[in-house]
């Protein structure tokens, strides 16, 4: 638990309309008046709602999974409690790695306690293999990241910069 960062501006384009961005602006502008408030809130679901879709669509679950949204600080906080760790991680890396989420409040809970993983967050340049032989000593063990980034990656060439990974224990 706890709460993770993230690169604003690099992720899934889930907010494609104009309504999950505008919450910022709206609560900036007019933060006393109640009609403007509800509107954000209401922005501020639907785009927690497109972020939970988000997680399903990966076939990632956890009993009791609830995402809520803060359009204001781009904060994201899960809750529920995963099978394993590494769907854990999964699920948070799923709510963070979305454009326009600066952190992840994570507040989930899992059945089968196991090492956590470590993050790494892609710089330019950055293969899996560059990662693997930076922290395995080994740029063959590229697949091992890979395995533990499905189904967010669908392939091992294609991360971008800004996106955190999932890197377990050798």
């Amino acid at each position: 638990m706890g709460l993770f960062s993230f690169i604003k501006e690099a992720g899934e384009k889930l907010f494609g309309s104009k309504d999950a961005q505008a919450a910022t602006v709206e609560l900036k502008q007019k933060p006393a008046d109640p009609v403007t408030q509800e509107k954000v809130n209401q922005l501020n679901r639907a785009a927690a709602d497109s972020i939970k879709a988000y997680i399903r669509k990966q076939n990632l679950d956890a009993r009791d999974l609830n995402v809520t949204f803060d359009g204001a600080t781009g904060t994201v906080s899960v809750f529920g409690t995963a099978a394993d760790q590494a769907t854990k991680e999964k699920i948070v890396l799923c709510c963070g790695n979305v454009e326009g989420v600066s952190a992840v409040n994570d507040q989930m809970s899992v059945t089968a306690k196991e090492p956590e993983a470590k993050f790494h967050t892609v710089v330019k340049g950055d293969t899996l293999s560059k990662i693997a032989k930076e922290v395995y000593g080994d740029a063959m063990k590229y697949q091992g990241i890979f395995e533990a980034n499905k189904p967010m990656l669908s392939h091992p060439d294609k991360i971008y910069p800004g996106q955190v990974l999932r890197i377990p224990a050798a």
